[in-house]
């Protein structure tokens, strides 16, 4: 009868050093994925068309967690930030299907039931209101041409003017006639504490062909002067 040959001692060890190497090189990455995930980029599923059409319902879009650590949100900015009073409905809450696996290691985000998105208008001192004779929004009494917003898209259905509290932004979706923003909230919360922003937008990576940058269209509001008081260096 003949044996099978067995597998050599040296052969033996090198197939396990080689598997020791493959975990540990596992075990890096998912590290690296989930150190990234919890401090630097977020991924966020675009649940609601309240931002078409600048970001499509299925998006999935890159948030820097970075962003603010370093300073405040600016007008113009996407921002991402937790329900500072119950903004979200039920139904809105539940639209999201998580997959373990991706928000493991950080390619889709694990609390989206919780968080909106929606871009900065106003920041702390900022007085905004709605409308001119144009129809346009006014920032500390300054018409802003909106120029993200889709071709006819009202700036705002419903008048209103505030001044936002420091440390707090006034936010509106780029759908205005299809988001419960800061509008609908005057009566409660209509402003987005710093503190529950969790960062800004800055890719939008699935599906691949709405692969692109998100900017800060900063010649919307570059006429903007600061709030009243408030001095720029």
């Amino acid at each position: 009868m003949s044996s099978e040959p067995q597998p050599s001692p040296r052969a033996s060890k090198k197939l396990l050093r080689g598997l020791l190497e493959t975990l540990v090189i596992i075990v890096i990455a998912l590290l690296i994925s989930t150190a990234l995930k919890t401090w630097v980029v977020r991924s966020f599923y675009i649940p609601s068309g309240s931002m078409m059409e600048t970001l499509q319902i299925d998006d999935r879009v890159l948030v820097n967690q970075l962003a603010p650590k370093f300073g405040p949100a600016n007008r113009g900015d996407i921002i991402v930030f937790d329900d500072p009073d119950d903004w979200l409905s039920g139904s809105e809450s539940s639209g999201y299907a998580p997959n373990p696996f991706l928000e493991f290691i950080g390619l889709a985000p694990s609390d989206a039931g919780n968080q909106l998105i929606k871009r900065v208008i106003g920041v702390g001192g900022d007085t905004v209101e709605c409308c001119d004779a144009e129809g346009r929004i006014l920032v500390n009494g300054t018409p802003i041409d909106e120029t993200y917003l889709a071709p006819g898209t009202q700036p705002s259905e419903m008048e209103f003017s505030v001044t936002v509290p420091e440390g707090s932004y006034w936010v509106m979706g780029d759908n205005r006639g299809n988001s419960a923003d800061s509008r609908y909230h005057l009566d409660g919360q209509p402003f987005v504490p710093a503190e529950n922003v969790v960062g800004t937008v800055f890719l939008i990576n699935w599906p691949l062909s709405n692969f692109s940058w998100v900017s800060n269209p900063t010649d919307v509001f570059a006429d903007v002067p600061a709030p009243q008081g408030i001095t720029v260096n």
